[in-house]
């Protein structure tokens, strides 16, 4: 069942986000900068420009203002880049406190300061703030499930507004019981059009009955929404997986999302009608080695991909768990999801990213892309001995799987082994320190990946002559959550290590 709410009048959202949705057509704009969470909607992790060189740290700014000592289990959020070159950024200000805040992308000067009462829902990884850039316009993730509108990013002055998926007229009649009983727990996803996409989680009831599950605003503030359970036709669902940021088809007429029942529970992956949320088709998520239902984790970041065939990829855990070494699975589908094609050999927490096979000088073959994942190999879970890659696979031509010879998963064409011993496991040969990629940085102009690595360094892996050509050192090294690796609109490039997002280039 589809919920509807229309805003009450057009003064619920800024003037010209009203315009936009009369005349989109004035106001059709190129997917510059870097606008959501892996880039664009199909969360492809392809940048528009050349990075620079990582020479050297123009600025840094704290993405948490009180981190956890020792380890950070924490999904800081993704920075978000306007074609005008503006970083905004979001912060976590306290235990579960949150703003954004926009900086000069060439100077990291602070332009403007946005305070949400946005509460991260709860996990052992703590969610990140996910906002999200449409038409001159940002929208970032509040309380009681409701979306902050900023205008004009680029200015130190900008209006705000608010959208209600489920009604203002409802939240206004009781703002308590929806301030303590929605959340939203995904980023924010925008179509070329303005539409808006979210996972919400309900946690009490309300007086219209709120149901965790998908939302939908259109541009001119509409809210819909549809139940996690009724779309996938199962009441043990409980919810739209955590951090799972909503994928779109490249042509926007279908939205892709994972639900689930629950951490560590099973799951689907779902393909809806993106403008009435109506079932396209569904699938049933499971394991490609054991058969089992595929584990649903609230601690993973994963959310789908859209290949340029249209093809959908989406990472989850093994069942049993740890049969695979912890590395779970990156399951592939046809864009109807009416076919299950290769897996990939590890899937855990991870949103691979695209790759034109013309950029890797090594692979000959018929695929027209491949994908760039992290490919860790847990030390000490099972057979895993600490040797830890990011990967280049073929999605169409398989191999013997690494760790479960009786499963066939994608093809490896080229890998990289991380460079840091790590000292955690001095009986494991050759162990190194884990690639904390949530999101990897794809640069089809220098044929290379940019890659985040738990050894406080950010390398640029060459795909011409597999080799890391670059590195910068940006912390000591600490063991985190994965986090997104950004390419700004002038070549700079963003990355998070140790709670500090740094801006680096020549």
């Amino acid at each position: 069942m589809t919920h509807t709410e229309r805003p009450a009048n057009l003064t619920a959202i800024p003037l010209l986000f009203a315009l936009i949705y009369l005349f989109p057509a004035s106001y059709s704009v190129a997917q510059s900068g870097w606008p959501s969470h892996s880039h664009d909607a199909q969360h492809t992790g392809v940048s528009s420009v050349a990075s620079q060189p990582l020479s050297k740290i123009h600025w840094h700014v704290r993405v948490d203002l009180a981190p956890p000592t020792g380890e950070i289990f924490i999904h800081y959020g993704s920075p978000v880049v306007t074609a005008a070159n503006t970083v905004i950024v979001p912060v976590k200000t306290g235990a579960d406190s949150f703003r954004v805040q926009a900086h000069d992308g060439a100077t990291g000067k602070l332009l403007w300061r946005l305070n949400t009462a946005y509460q991260a829902p709860s996990a052992f990884f703590l969610p990140g703030l996910g906002a999200t850039l449409s038409q001159n316009n940002l929208f970032v993730p509040d309380n009681a499930g409701l979306v902050l509108v900023r205008t004009q990013p680029d200015q130190a002055t900008g209006a705000i507004s608010r959208l209600y998926f489920y009604g203002q007229k409802n939240y206004s009649a009781s703002p308590q019981v929806y301030q303590q009983s929605v959340q939203i727990n995904t980023p924010l996803t925008t179509d070329t059009a303005g539409n808006l996409f979210f996972g919400f989680l309900v946690t009490g009831p309300t007086p219209i009955g709120l149901q965790s599950g998908l939302a939908r605003i259109a541009p001119d503030g509409a809210g819909t929404w549809v139940s996690a359970a009724s779309i996938s036709s199962d009441s043990l669902i409980t919810e739209v997986s955590m951090s799972c940021a909503p994928a779109l088809s490249k042509d926007g007429s279908i939205v892709y999302v994972a639900v689930s029942s629950g951490d560590f529970g099973f799951g689907y992956l779902l393909a809806l009608n993106s403008s009435t949320l109506a079932v396209v088709n569904k699938v049933r998520l499971t394991d490609p080695a054991s058969g089992l239902d595929a584990i649903m984790s609230d601690e993973s970041s994963a959310s789908p991909t859209v290949g340029p065939d249209g093809d959908v990829y989406y990472g989850v855990l093994e069942s049993p768990f740890p049969g695979h070494n912890d590395r779970g699975w990156l399951l592939h589908f046809s864009g109807d999801l009416s076919r299950q094609k290769i897996p990939g050999s590890f899937g855990w927490d991870d949103t691979p990213s695209i790759v034109d096979a013309s950029l890797v000088a090594s692979y000959h073959g018929q695929s027209k892309y491949l994908l760039m994942t992290k490919y860790n190999n847990y030390a000490a879970i099972n057979t895993g001995d600490g040797h830890n890659r990011i990967a280049i696979l073929d999605p169409n031509t398989s191999q013997i799987d690494p760790v479960i010879p009786t499963t066939k998963v994608m093809r490896q064409v080229i890998t990289r082994l991380g460079v840091t011993p790590d000292p955690d496991f001095p009986d494991f040969p050759g162990a190194v320190r884990e690639w904390c990629i949530n999101t990897a940085a794809v640069d089809p102009f220098t044929k290379s990946v940019i890659a985040n690595s738990e050894d406080g360094k950010l390398y640029r892996w060459n795909l011409t002559t597999n080799k890391l050509s670059e590195v910068i050192k940006l912390s000591g090294g600490i063991g985190e959550a994965y986090t997104p690796t950004v390419i700004g609109p002038d070549g700079t490039v963003y990355a998070i290590n140790d709670a500090v997002l740094s801006a680096i280039g020549k």
